[in-house]
């Protein structure tokens, strides 16, 4: 099984175009290893997808091949996931990143607070406004450089989709044969896995930090609009944005249920 290890990248290292082994391009190739749909304690699966047509570029490599991100096409309607969530605290969500509650005025920092890396760049701290955020996604991102922090203004439910971190340094990978991915951003990352996506519901006066590469879909929210405080890199969302599409890689969209 493939061991994934935790990895930051860094934009001035540039990971080798080519792998120790001299992988070579198969482009003949039009079948990609696809994980099984597991049912989680978390997941119902309303009905199963019919093939999907992939059509990724593969390159060959005797313990693993490698992926460019490219754009597969379902034929068919997507098979409906429902997730039930649950509520975000520190130990719940302590795979994915932390959860942030009120703390006395005064109180040293300490491992309660969130641990933060924006050493990659300029932090951008802002109010995000979304509207019309429906409880169903078929996409979800992850962020290489930064942790994330995320809190709706107000203290209102809200909700957010999570995978666990999937970056691999591929220099590391060894004996397994799995599906390793390219981001365009430069750094490798295996695809999150449909039967490994979780929802929690965020409600009160608290908000999470992802950790570095840490699937996440949403902010999701039932009423029309909400305001979210937002901490992040101020280039982000241009150069540190790396999204995996369930529709097109899975034939699956997923649906809270709460």
């Amino acid at each position: 099984m493939l061991k994934l290890k935790q990895f930051i990248y860094s934009p001035s290292v540039r990971p080798h175009r080519r792998l120790a082994g001299s992988p070579v391009a198969d482009k003949s190739s039009s079948s990609v290893p696809v994980k099984s749909l597991k049912q989680s304690p978390h997941q119902s699966i309303h009905y199963f997808p019919l093939p999907i047509l992939p059509t990724r570029r593969r390159l060959i490599h005797r313990s693993f091949s490698v992926s460019m991100e490219s754009s597969g096409v379902s034929m068919t309607s997507p098979s409906v996931v429902k997730l039930k969530p649950i509520e975000a605290t520190a130990e719940t969500f302590k795979e994915f990143g932390q959860v942030i509650e009120a703390s006395p005025d005064g109180e040293e920092f300490g491992p309660r607070d969130a641990q933060l890396d924006l050493s990659n760049g300029i932090p951008r701290f802002y109010i995000m406004q979304l509207k019309d955020q429906s409880l169903k996604f078929s996409k979800i991102t992850h962020h290489a450089n930064v942790t994330q922090c995320l809190g709706s203004i107000g203290g209102n439910v809200w909700y957010l989709g999570v995978a666990k971190p999937s970056i691999v340094d591929p220099t590391d990978i060894k004996g397994a044969v799995d599906i390793v991915v390219q981001s365009h951003c430069g750094h490798f990352y295996v695809p999150p896995a449909v039967d490994e996506v979780q929802a929690f519901r965020i409600s009160g006066p608290k908000f999470i930090k992802l950790s570095h590469g840490t699937w996440h879909a949403g902010p999701l929210f039932a009423d029309d609009k909400m305001d979210f405080y937002n901490l992040e890199l101020n280039n982000t969302n241009v150069v540190d944005h790396t999204t995996h599409n369930f529709i097109k890689k899975n034939g699956v969209v997923f649906v809270l249920d709460d």
